[in-house]
């Protein structure tokens, strides 16, 4: 079920962008007078970035179908690429649940987790994505294969940081690598593979979930 208003649909991605700004802000320290820019190396900050930049897209084009069209119906860029955001901003909420949170407990020295500011980029941000996606996108639109294409977002940034990594690039604090499981030093090439080869197994296994999701709203009519 999608619902026809256009009204709620503009305010809801008008907050929603204040909301993943002020997160990004906080994050990077862009509103700071010492900004971290190294921050924008991580997948975290970067597909926050892409949801900012959807939601700010699809809230202008909701009110400038608003103004031609009326404040009734369903204002989206593209149902496909939504789903393909949702799914982008979800790897992020999963990994630091599941992968990164548990592991802060056992390294020393390690940050806090479940901050203001790690709350807004890793909770906040991913259920503000999927909110907007269960409430305003069209369904019935994505494609079989295309689980499968949204995990080359995540691969895509794998190659950017093993790359970026090896021609001697650094990220915060000095690592060589943006995230543990990507540490071949720690865990050798094989391990590193074997982590990888799981996340992506589970997450094309979560984006089939999405698809089985779409199509079964896809069935129910419109508010």
């Amino acid at each position: 079920m999608v619902l026809q208003l256009r009204g709620l649909a503009f305010t809801y991605r008008a907050l929603a962008s204040l909301a993943i700004a002020i997160g990004i802000a906080r994050v990077s320290g862009v509103l700071s007078g010492d900004p971290t820019w190294s921050a924008f190396l991580y997948y975290t900050v970067l597909s926050n970035v892409l949801c900012l930049v959807w939601m700010l897209w699809s809230a202008i084009r909701t009110l400038r179908d608003a103004q031609e069209d009326g404040w009734h119906g369903i204002s989206t860029p593209s149902p496909r690429f939504a789903a393909a955001v949702m799914m982008a901003i979800t790897v992020t909420m999963l990994i630091y649940l599941v992968v990164l949170v548990p592991s802060l407990y056992v390294q020393p020295g390690a940050y806090e987790p479940f901050t203001l500011t790690d709350n807004l980029v890793h909770i906040v941000t991913p259920l503000l994505v999927i909110g907007d996606w269960l409430l305003f996108v069209p369904k019935g639109e994505v494609r079989r294969p295309d689980p499968l294409l949204w995990a080359l977002i995540p691969w895509a940034y794998l190659v950017f940081a093993f790359v970026y990594s090896a021609l001697g690039g650094r990220f915060a604090a000095g690592t060589a690598y943006p995230y543990p499981f990507m540490d071949v030093e720690t865990l050798g090439i094989g391990g590193v593979v074997m982590w990888l080869v799981g996340l992506t197994v589970a997450l094309i296994g979560i984006g089939y979930g999405f698809y089985a999701l779409d199509r079964r709203l896809a069935t129910r009519r419109p508010a």
